[in-house]
C-alpha cells in the first residue's frame, strides 16, 4: 500500500526533535479489581513506542479503554493500569496526563501517555474540530492499531487528515502487508477457513471469499446451515434454516469457479451442550433428530489436514468446534497442527482463533497473527479499511488537508 511508514521516517533521520503522536491499541482486558489480565496489546506497542523515542522524538501515546461515556471521565475509564504496565515494562517512568486536548508539554526522549481518548467529546462522531486540536499537538501523527483501523474517529481518523504527516506504526504496516500477502497476491491454492455460531455474521465475508478462494471450509453452526443447504440432517444443531440460499449460492459461485465448500463426512454429536456430554462419532447422514452437532469427525479433519498442507496460502477465522470441551475439540486441534505444519503463509485472526492458537502452542508456526477483531473480520469482507484510505491520502505524496 503506498502509505508513509514509520520506520522509513525514522531510518530516514526525519524524527529526530519531533513531536510524535502514536495512536495505539492499548485496550486490555482487566478484572474487577482493575488489574490488568491480559497485556498483549501493550507488549504488542512497544515497538512503535520505542522505535520514536530511539530516533529522539517527544512521544505522546493515547488510546482508547472500555467503552467510556464521552465528557464523563470515571476512575475505571482510566489508563493508569496501562501506564503502570507499560513502565514496568519498559523500565522508565510513564506519566499519564488528563485533559491533554489543549496542550501536552513533552520533550525529546520524553514518553507521556494520554488518558483515554475515548472520554473526548466529538471521539466517536470523528468531530473535525477535536480532531484539528489533536492534529495541532504533533509534528507525525502515528496510526499503530490495527484493533481500530475500521473505525473512522477522531484520534484514528481525523488526525490523520490534519496532522503534517500521517503514518503506518509497525504494527499497522505489518498487518497491511500480511493482509496483502494472504488476499491480494496469494501463493496458491487459496483456502479459506471460516467457522463461527451464524451464517449471517459472516455473510458477507462467505460471499467475498467465494470469488477469491481455492477452497472455503466452514465450521461451526455455519457448517451446519451449508450442511442442511446440502440436504442432510442436522437434528437440533444450531444453524440459520433462512439463509438456505445464501449457503446455496456460496457452494454454487465456488462451484463454478472449479472451487469447493466441502461438506462434513462425519460429524461428531451429543444429546445436551455440556462439557460432560457423551460424544458419539456419527455419518453425517445418520444424524438422529434429538443430536447437536458439535465438532466435525475425524475422517472430514482428516480430509482437511491433507488439503491444509498442501496449501500455498490460508487464511483461518474461527474454530470448526466447541473446542473449549475435550470431547469436541478434535476437529479444531487437527486444523490448528495443519495450518502450522503447512508450509503455507497463514494469517489468522478473531478471539476465539486466537485462542485456539494459544491452547494447541502453535504461535511461531503461524505466518501472521492478526491483533485486530472487526477490523480483520472487515478485511476478509472486502472492505477498505478507513485507516488505510487515509493513510493511503496522506501517502508518500499527499495532497494538502
Amino acid at each position: 500500500m503506498n502509505v508513509i511508514r514509520f520506520s522509513d521516517l525514522c531510518s530516514q533521520g526525519q524524527v529526530k526533535g519531533k513531536r510524535v503522536f502514536i495512536r495505539a491499541d492499548l485496550n486490555v482486558p482487566q478484572d474487577d479489581a482493575g488489574q490488568i489480565t491480559e497485556d498483549t496489546r501493550v507488549r504488542a506497542s512497544i515497538p512503535c513506542i520505542q522505535m520514536a523515542l530511539d530516533a529522539g522524538a517527544a512521544v505522546m501515546v493515547t488510546s482508547h479503554l472500555g467503552r467510556p461515556t464521552e465528557g464523563q471521565f470515571k476512575l475505571a475509564d482510566s489508563l493508569a493500569p496501562v501506564a503502570r504496565r507499560l513502565a514496568e515494562l519498559m523500565g522508565r517512568e510513564v506519566p499519564l496526563l488528563a485533559d491533554w486536548v489543549d496542550g501536552v508539554v513533552v520533550q525529546p526522549g520524553q514518553l507521556v501517555l494520554l488518558e483515554n481518548c475515548r472520554v473526548n467529546p466529538g471521539e466517536k462522531k470523528n468531530s473535525e474540530e477535536l480532531a484539528r486540536r489533536m492534529a495541532a499537538l504533533c509534528d507525525i501523527f502515528v496510526h499503530d492499531a490495527f484493533g481500530t483501523a475500521h473505525r473512522a474517529e477522531a484520534s484514528t481518523y481525523g488526525i490523520a487528515q490534519f496532522a503534517k504527516v500521517a503514518c503506518a506504526g509497525p504494527l499497522l504496516a505489518a498487518e497491511m502487508d500480511a493482509i496483502t500477502l494472504a488476499l491480494a497476491q496469494p501463493r496458491r491454492p487459496l483456502v479459506a477457513i471460516v467457522a463461527g455460531s451464524k451464517v449471517s455474521t459472516k455473510l458477507t465475508i462467505l460471499k467475498s471469499l467465494a470469488g477469491k478462494v481455492d477452497q472455503l471450509i466452514v465450521g461451526g453452526g455455519i457448517a451446519n446451515t451449508f450442511m442442511l443447504a446440502a440436504g442432510l440432517n442436522i437434528g437440533k444443531s444450531l444453524a440459520e434454516p433462512d439463509l438456505l440460499a445464501e449457503a446455496v449460492a456460496v457452494i454454487e459461485a465456488m462451484k463454478a469457479r472449479g472451487a469447493a465448500v466441502p461438506i462434513p463426512v462425519d460429524v461428531v454429536t451429543a444429546k445436551t451442550f455440556a462439557p460432560d456430554a457423551v460424544a458419539t462419532v456419527k455419518a453425517a447422514q445418520d444424524v438422529a433428530d434429538d443430536d447437536l452437532i458439535l465438532d466435525i469427525g475425524p475422517q472430514t479433519a482428516a480430509a482437511l489436514a491433507t488439503q491444509l498442507k498442501a496449501a500455498g496460502t490460508i487464511v483461518w477465522n474461527g474454530p470448526v468446534g466447541v473446542f473449549e470441551f475435550a470431547a469436541f475439540e478434535n476437529g479444531t486441534r487437527v486444523i490448528a497442527h495443519a495450518i502450522a505444519e503447512s508450509s503455507a503463509f497463514s494469517i489468522a485472526g478473531g478471539g476465539d482463533t486466537l485462542a485456539a492458537i494459544a491452547k494447541y502452542g502453535i504461535e511461531g508456526q503461524i505466518g501472521y497473527i492478526s491483533t485486530g477483531g472487526g477490523a480483520f473480520l472487515e478485511v476478509l469482507e472486502g472492505k477498505t479499511l478507513p485507516a488505510f484510505e487515509i493513510l493511503t491520502k496522506r501517502g508518500p505524496n499527499p495532497a494538502e488537508p
